[in-house]
């Protein structure tokens, strides 16, 4: 197809003020004027033609250089490929129009064999969009997805084309995001100090209700508490992105993922610590808990379970606290897969929440369908529960829900996972012991097994871990009484001179105290007075 430069300029002439055109004179310099192109492009699906036209480059070089650039474009769709070839003539038309710089080549050739927009306008809000509505998962996993898109990306970086997302911005958005947080840290510090002194000024006293009702203003007009979103969410924002980028380079939309090379701080996970009788006692002075992961010691957890012996879900506190279920599962668990005659039950299916709302779900991963074995007396615990329930299904007649699951509510029905949560926390502060999550019992039973010496491989089996690494960095709290026995047999291992000389001298001691004891007694029976 034709293709031209030409140089023009644009003098008039100053009597009739027209256009001079090719007739100016100042033409013979080669510095005057400038060069423009012309590229005949297919024609219309109705016949009518186009082309793409450009003008204002400085030298003939750099006007050649886009024209030949224009011809590669249309050089990537062949002859007999009519419905390519009208996309690129499409696409230069509009890139011509909008005056925008004209595509890369390789980049439209991709383009171009994987079917996609050639001129590359999808920007980040509209791919996770599409990302996010194609997602098969349960409905919780979505709704985290979206809760990061709707919050954290699509605000801050959504406007930005998908194909020029750079690590630069990802780093600038966790920026922002740092220093909302300082904000955010600064506005509940004075809301908290302002609430902090309404709490000292009396009621009675026109001075003192006046000076109340210009603080509750003040109050009113401020932000209300936030929370920050810290190191553990940020983490989880960028695998968001992450995960989403990486669908779209499978679909040849990009070719690099930012959020796989943006830097984040670490994310230090809480250890598990044990409820000492030091850390109680500071608990009880200060009410600060030392971690946010804290576990019962074998005498705590069994005060607790002495305390709720007759509650209706003793079972499931037994059996989370002993086989380390998790929340979900243990509400989940269906008597068909829990075989009390061979001491087994199997991890098939959990409760999730999505916001409030309660769904069924496979377990969290795939080790998480497992078989757990049951001790004896758990068997016992659930064999009585197990008549228990048929009570109570008696009792309630025609008006109870089947649901085959082994804990439920009064009726039969699901229990709610969040309930649940609370109301373990309810029983924990009735019975004085020091406070610990619903889900640290799962850390004790761990902790118990392991303490135990139960091989870390069966701990992580029974727990359903996919690597014992989890297990070892998350769960393993070890109990003062046994890191003390531990203690004492690395040291004995060790033949040291000085402890013999100690030992000689500890014995010389209680030597010389027994005979220091028996002469004092004959001394005491020579004295003693006759008849």
């Amino acid at each position: 197809m034709k293709g031209s430069t030409h140089r023009r300029c644009y003098c008039r002439d100053p009597k009739t003020g027209k256009p001079l055109g090719k007739s100016c004179p100042k033409l013979a310099s080669r510095k005057h004027g400038s060069y423009s192109i012309r590229q005949e492009l297919p024609p219309r699906e109705d016949g009518t033609r186009r082309s793409f036209s450009r003008a204002g480059y400085e030298s003939l070089k750099a006007a050649q250089a886009d024209l030949d650039h224009v011809r590669a474009l249309l050089g990537l769709a062949d002859a007999d490929d009519p419905e390519g070839v009208a996309l690129v003539a499409s696409m230069l038309e509009e890139v011509g129009a909008e005056k925008a710089p004209l595509p890369d080549v390789e980049e439209t050739r991709r383009r171009l064999k994987s079917g996609q927009d050639l001129i590359g306008r999808l920007t980040v809000g509209e791919w996770l969009d599409q990302w996010l509505a194609a997602k098969r998962i349960r409905k919780s996993g979505v709704s985290r997805y979206g809760t990061d898109i709707r919050i954290h990306l699509k605000p801050r970086i959504g406007h930005l084309r998908i194909d020029r997302l750079r690590v630069s911005h990802l780093t600038e958005m966790f920026t922002a995001i740092a220093e909302a947080n300082t904000v955010i840290l600064e506005e509940n510090a004075q809301r908290q100090a302002l609430i902090d002194e309404l709490a000292t000024v009396p009621w009675k006293g026109a001075e003192n209700r006046a000076r109340r009702k210009t603080m509750r203003e003040a109050l009113d007009s401020m932000p209300p508490f936030r929370r920050i979103t810290g190191a553990a969410t940020r983490q989880r924002i960028r695998g968001t992105l992450r995960a989403a980028l990486n669908d779209a380079i499978a679909q040849q939309i990009i070719t690099f993922n930012p959020a796989a090379h943006v830097e984040l701080d670490p994310v230090r996970k809480p250890k598990a610590l044990v409820w000492t009788d030091e850390r109680v006692a500071k608990w009880r002075e200060t009410g600060e808990k030392p971690s946010s992961v804290m576990v019962w010691t074998p005498k705590q957890t069994g005060a607790f379970l002495d305390h709720v012996a007759d509650d209706r879900l003793y079972a499931m506190w037994h059996l989370i606290a002993f086989c380390g279920l998790r929340r979900g599962e243990a509400c989940g668990q269906p008597w068909s897969e829990t075989d009390l005659a061979n001491h087994t039950l199997t991890v098939t299916t959990q409760l999730v929440q999505d916001g409030w709302e309660v769904e069924t779900s496979d377990p969290k991963t795939d080790s998480g369908f497992r078989i757990v074995a049951l001790d004896d007396d758990t068997v016992g615990v659930l064999e009585r529960h197990r008549k228990q329930q048929e009570a109570d299904r008696a009792e309630w007649g025609p008006a109870w829900v089947e649901t085959g699951h082994v804990f439920t509510q009064e009726d039969g029905s699901w229990l709610h996972p969040g309930k649940v949560t609370d109301y373990f926390e309810r029983l924990v502060a009735s019975s004085a012991l020091p406070p610990i999550r619903l889900h640290d019992l799962r850390h004790g039973a761990a902790t118990l097994m392991l303490a135990a010496g139960v091989d870390v491989k069966v701990v992580s089996d029974t727990l359903g871990h996919s690597d014992t690494r989890i297990t070892r960095d998350i769960y393993q709290s070890v109990f003062p009484e046994v890191a003390k026995d531990a203690a004492e047999a690395t040291a004995k291992l060790v033949p040291l001179q000085r402890k013999t000389e100690v030992e000689k001298a500890r014995k010389a001691a209680a030597k010389a105290k027994n005979a220091a004891k028996s002469q004092a007694k004959k001394k005491g029976k020579r004295k003693k007075p006759k008849g």
